[in-house]
Order: C-alpha cells, then structure tokens, then sequence
C-alpha cells in the first residue's frame, strides 16, 4: 500500500485527520515483527500513531494572523503525548502578522493547543529585519508572550557581534536579546570581549547592557590591551563608550596602571577614561597611588588629570596633597597645583606652596610658593654610603 500524501494548512485539520484515521492508514507505523505485540496492543498503538508525507503546518491567532508556519518533509503525530513531530522542517515566526525569524531545524515538536511551538535538533533561526543569526538544538516560541528562546550549545552571530551562552530569550518586538549562562560575546568594532552572566543586547540601539559582574577586554592585533570589569556595564558600540558602574575597574597593560571608582566612561574611540566620583589610581612598577574626587585618563598620552583633594603615596611614605594634579606615567613625573603640600618621612620633612614638580619615587619635588613668591624650595633624598 502505497503512503499517504497530505497537506496540512492548519493545527485543527491536523487534529480532525489525527482522530478520524484508523488502522488502515498507509502512512501509520507498524510495529516489528520481534515485538509481537498482542493483537490489542496493536490496535491502540496505531490508533495513537500517524504519519504524513509533504506537511505544511500553520497556527493561527484570535484575528486570523499567522503566528507560525512550518514546512516538512514528514510529520508524525502521538495521541497520547499531544504533539506533533516534524521532520527537517522549515518556516516562519509571525508577531503582528509579519515574519519575525526565519527557522530551520531537524525536528519540530508541536503543542497541540497551538499556543507554543518547539524545534529540536541543529536550529538555525534568522531575523531578516537585522540580520541576527541565533543557532542551538532548542527553540521555543510563545507568540502570546512575544518571546523566543534558543537554547543548548546557542551561538549568536551578526555583523556587530558574536556570542555564546547556554540560553537567549528574544523580545521580537523590541529586538532585544538576553544573553544567560556563561556568556562570552564579542564586538567587531570596537573590538571587545565580554565575560558575564547575563547580558542585554538590544540590537536596533547597538547597545549592550550587562546587570551582573562582567569582564571586558579590548584587544588589538590580536593581543589584550587594556581591561575593565565592575558589577554593571554599558556598551554604545556605535559610539565606541563604555559606561562601568559599581566597582567599576579599569586596567593598562602597559604601564601596568589600575584605576578604580564606583562608575567611569571608557571612551575607546577618543582613548580616554573618565570619572565624576572619587578614584584611586595605581602605578604598580612604580608602587605611587594617587586618588582624588574626580579625573581622567588619557590612554595614547598616558597622562592621568586628578581634580580635588588630591593625595599622592610612594613606596617610602612619602606624600603630596594638592587641588590639582596632572601625572605623566611615562616620565614618572607628577606636577601638582593649588594648595600643595608636600611631606616625607626620611628625612621627616613637610613643604606647603602653590605649585610642585617632581618624582614621587625618586624624591626628587620641587616646590615653589604663591602670590608672587619666586622664592622656592627643593626637596633631595639623603643618600646612604655604601660599605
């Protein structure tokens, strides 16, 4: 007997061909020959069971607007588990009557109250309004709610972007995704990578927006430049900023320079980190901290700006206070400005001027006085005699 040769349009034609069916179809499995299954048992497993070749499967909403179709080579349908299986299936997802995403798969499992659709099996499933490419072997889609997710080994891919993680929910309407689970994403321009947990993606803002710890990395030539982290970021990718709130950290590799404050904007493009709340800044090859209320960093120039109630450390104890104060890494030169005052403790001694110039490691201060004063004084470590 040759096999049946249907075309389903809708989830209720499914169902009225699923129970009027009997025995007698062609296209019902048979169950083998070593089973031998009593003749009951027969019976109802083929009453349960359905296939049908050249299926177009389609799911409707309450205003008659398609919320999915699926085209397949096969499906097969189980009375008692409620769903329908369609083989290497291809089709659409709908939200206000337009295509959505685009799917692929090698299997679809679907409910039969028409409210979710599920795809099992090497998904690929495309949204042609942004071009973003999302891969794994889960799909499920829930129109009511507007949400895809895409699960197990996902692969996000686009223009922008790259990422992994172990699930995404997509909001269709608003073409946001949520990154979870071990997510590792990075930006093509500027070239970035990012480590967290959860991740925000709203692709029609070119913006990602991470709500828990999160690692970035900026890279060029294939090799790690600089570094930030903090408990709360924001990526502008078309812009090239970086916003890190709470515990915000940033990282150059060369100087070796640490700079920490409760929020800061990384400029990538224009090279520069900047912050309106307090920081604590750290030269590790020099062992000098510098912190005040506010500052800058200047990344290509290695300059960092330091704005209110200024203090600079060095290894020795030695200190510097000012208003101002504007700190060259290369040279390991700091010049300070307003109100300085200048101390160290072997030999104690403690200057206050208007203006300092020196090497906080070295010693090596010059400080001169205000209000005309051309007088000055110049600060030099004692050396210790050698035996």
């Amino acid at each position: 007997m040759k096999s049946l040769n249907y075309r389903v349009f809708s989830l209720s034609v499914i169902l009225s061909a699923f129970y009027t069916l009997t025995l007698v179809s062609c296209g019902a499995k048979k169950p083998s020959i070593e089973e031998e299954p009593s003749e009951t048992e027969s019976v109802q497993d083929d009453e349960s069971k359905f296939t049908f070749q050249g299926v177009a499967l389609e799911q409707f909403d309450e205003k008659g607007q398609p919320i999915w179709k699926v085209n397949a080579k096969q499906a097969k349908y189980t009375k008692e588990k409620q769903i329908g299986e369609a083989v290497n299936p291809d089709g659409e997802l709908y939200q206000d009557g337009k295509i959505v995403y685009k799917i692929t798969a090698q299997k679809a499992d679907i409910r039969q109250d028409g409210k979710q659709l599920f795809l099992k099996g090497q998904i690929v499933a495309t949204d042609p309004a942004n071009g973003v490419v999302l891969r794994g072997n889960e799909l499920e889609w829930r129109p009511k709610e507007d949400l895809l997710i895409v699960r197990n080994q996902l692969t996000g891919t686009h223009k922008q972007l790259q990422a992994v993680a172990q699930e995404a929910k997509v909001k269709t309407r608003e073409q946001q995704i949520d990154f979870y689970g071990g997510v590792v994403a990075k930006s093509v321009e500027p070239n970035l990578q990012m480590r967290t947990e959860h991740l925000i993606w709203m692709v029609k803002q070119e913006k990602l927006i991470g709500d828990r710890s999160m690692q970035i990395d900026r890279f060029q030539d294939n090799k790690i430049t600089d570094r930030g982290r903090g408990d709360a970021a924001e990526i502008f990718l078309k812009t090239e900023i970086v916003n890190i709130t709470k515990n915000a950290f940033i990282e150059l590799l060369n100087p070796l320079v640490q700079i920490a404050s409760n929020s800061m904007t990384w400029n990538i493009k224009a090279e520069t980190v900047k912050t309106n709340a307090p920081l604590k800044v750290v030269h590790q090859a020099e062992n000098v901290t510098v912190s005040g209320n506010r500052g800058e960093l200047k990344i290509e120039q290695k300059t960092v700006y330091v704005q209110g109630n200024v203090k600079g450390v060095g290894q020795k104890g030695q200190s510097i206070e000012s208003d101002n104060l504007i700190w060259y890494l290369d040279k390991q030169l700091v010049e300070a400005s307003g109100n300085v005052t200048y101390g160290q403790t072997s030999p104690k001694f403690t200057f206050k001027g208007d203006t300092a110039t020196g090497n906080l490691q070295t010693e090596n201060v010059v400080v001169k006085g205000g209000n005309g004063d051309r007088a000055f004084t110049e600060i030099i470590p004692q050396l210790n005699n050698k035996q």
